[in-house]
């Protein structure tokens, strides 16, 4: 078997994991004033939160390129890849997913796999770092596919967004309820869904008692499994530090959590000052 790996640009990944020979990354492109951005080829990450901090239209993204995808398993078939794995943003934030389901059937020389993470960010980047993993170890597609689905499920992402006019576009809250959550300074914690989907999770009084509210839903969520842990944010890191300050407290080792600077396409959704805690299984 000589597997690829197909992900997109919502996903962190570490440097040694971008370097992988057999991982390929399709572009989420950023629309601002009209022009369209790719973070990383003629767009930095400070040049993006600088233009959010000062605009007065907010940027927005598109789906990735399905003709790049194409494009990518063509050559991939050129190069004798005979098994591919496509990890990208969850179906419940994006109809990329749904719109490439038809390539299983179209590639004959390829066996085709495009699980629905229903996560993006961190916890994607780490699916796709074990999806190579487990391949460079030797385990069968099907063996890789079984433990892939088994950490989409335990995955989980909890969000404390700053700036409710980002929810408002998105659909996500109404400008009845953005107007009097920004009255009221109530901070909505969201969540993705067993559907993969981003809804409220719980609507909190004061960004102190909301920081607190998601160290409370992290042991929640947690069990016995072995969990590698991330705090997200969108360029606040005052409030990385203070909810760190919060899980000390509580007993976990703040050096063992990775701190991750959300990038340009998952803060174009979420704003600036968002910060989040996310979790996801260490599957052998």
């Amino acid at each position: 078997m000589k597997l690829a790996v197909i992900t997109d640009s919502s996903a962190y990944l570490e440097p040694e994991v971008k370097q992988a020979q057999n991982l390929f990354c399709l572009d989420i492109p950023i629309i601002m004033d009209k022009q369209s951005y790719v973070e990383g080829k003629n767009l930095s990450l400070d040049e993006f939160y600088r233009y959010l901090a000062t605009a007065t239209d907010l940027p927005t993204t598109s789906q990735p390129s399905l003709s790049e995808l194409v494009a990518t398993l063509d050559q991939l078939v050129a190069e004798g890849y005979t098994h591919v794995i496509g990890l990208f943003l969850s179906s419940g934030i994006s109809g990329f997913w749904q719109n490439i389901q038809y390539l299983v059937e179209d590639y004959d020389q390829l066996t085709l796999a495009f699980p629905d993470t229903k996560i993006t960010s961190a916890p994607l980047g780490s699916l796709v770092a074990n999806a190579l993993m487990w391949a460079e170890s030797g385990q069968t597609f099907d063996s890789i596919l079984a433990r892939l689905e088994q950490q989409i499920e335990q995955t989980g992402a909890f969000i404390m967004v700053d700036d409710l006019n980002h929810l408002v576009r998105g659909g996500r809250l109404s400008n009845g309820s953005a107007l009097l959550g920004n009255l009221l300074n109530i901070k909505p914690i969201l969540y993705f869904t067993t559907e993969g989907k981003i809804e409220v999770f719980d609507k909190v009084r004061t960004e102190k008692k909301a920081q607190k509210r998601l160290v409370d839903i992290l042991e929640k969520q947690m069990t016995d499994q072995d969990y590698e842990l991330f705090i997200l944010h969108s360029n606040a890191p005052d409030k990385v530090e203070k909810l760190q300050g919060l899980l000390r407290e509580q007993g976990y080792k703040i050096e063992q959590i990775k701190v991750v600077l959300l990038n340009s396409v998952i803060s174009t959704h979420v704003g600036q000052g968002t910060i989040a805690l996310a979790l996801t299984p260490h599957i052998l």
